[in-house]
């Protein structure tokens, strides 16, 4: 029986562990968190540690991250926001690594696991973004963080209504920016897995499923690009409205 599309975002516990009646096993969720996070320190390690003028095929690949970034912050909330460029770095190498290592399959050896693909994973990272960006708004403008609901130029007879939308709007940005990055993983991955099903039930006649698959591939390595992208880009955009307001 072949294996279900879904099957392969299950949480299975390594490391079972219960604290106070409550499951904290280490799970195949944490083991590829671990193995994300471990493998950018190794990497920006080895690439910086031997800086030179005419740099390493590593350290290029480094720098040109770091540059990509820092320009994406420059550009979107200012020289005022450089401050929280190692923030928004960080969280543009994690999801994009996270994704990508969902990417790779060694048979018998190495089964991959999309982490991004988990609501509970994205919320957390989403929920950090959004307070980081509450703190500091009340932290820059003190009571004065709450003209971001009020919008320049908006008649009276609507602004309650106003004030009302772009509360609710701005409290949902969690929901937003969690489900943007879970819901295109997931469903990326879903439809690789059903092909790849055609492709092991047709056997020689999956030539068609087969070059769909590999298309599909590289679309998902393209969208696990962009998801970071985008996820990183929304960050600045807050830290923006945080530290200047509606002044952009």
């Amino acid at each position: 029986m072949a294996a279900s599309p879904v099957e392969q975002f299950e949480i299975k516990p390594i490391i079972p562990l219960e604290l106070f009646g409550i499951d904290a096993s280490f799970t195949n969720s944490a083991l590829f968190m671990v193995i994300g996070a471990g493998g950018i320190c190794a990497f920006l390690t080895f690439a910086m540690s031997r800086r030179s003028l005419v740099p390493s095929r590593a350290q290029s690949l480094a720098e040109l991250s770091y540059e990509f970034i820092a320009n994406m912050v420059r550009d979107n909330v200012g020289t005022a926001g450089m401050k929280f460029m190692p923030f928004v770095f960080s969280l543009f190498i994690f999801v994009l690594v996270l994704n990508l290592l969902g990417m790779i399959a060694i048979p018998a050896i190495w089964t991959p696991f999309t982490v991004t693909s988990h609501i509970a994973v994205t919320f957390a990272l989403a929920a950090l973004v959004f307070i980081v960006v509450t703190v500091l708004g009340f932290v820059r403008h003190g009571m004065g963080f709450f003209r971001l609901f009020v919008p320049e130029g908006v008649p009276i007879a609507i602004l309650p209504m106003i004030v009302v939308i772009e509360l609710i709007s701005y409290l949902i940005r969690p929901i937003t920016l969690s489900v943007r990055l879970f819901a295109n993983m997931l469903a990326g991955h879903i439809m690789m897995k059903v092909f790849a099903g055609f492709v092991v039930a047709l056997g020689a006649a999956g030539v068609v499923p087969f070059v769909v698959m590999i298309g599909l591939t590289g679309f998902e390595i393209l969208v696990a690009l962009l998801q970071a992208f985008i996820f990183s880009i929304l960050t600045c955009l807050y830290l923006n409205d945080a530290i200047n307001l509606h002044d952009h």
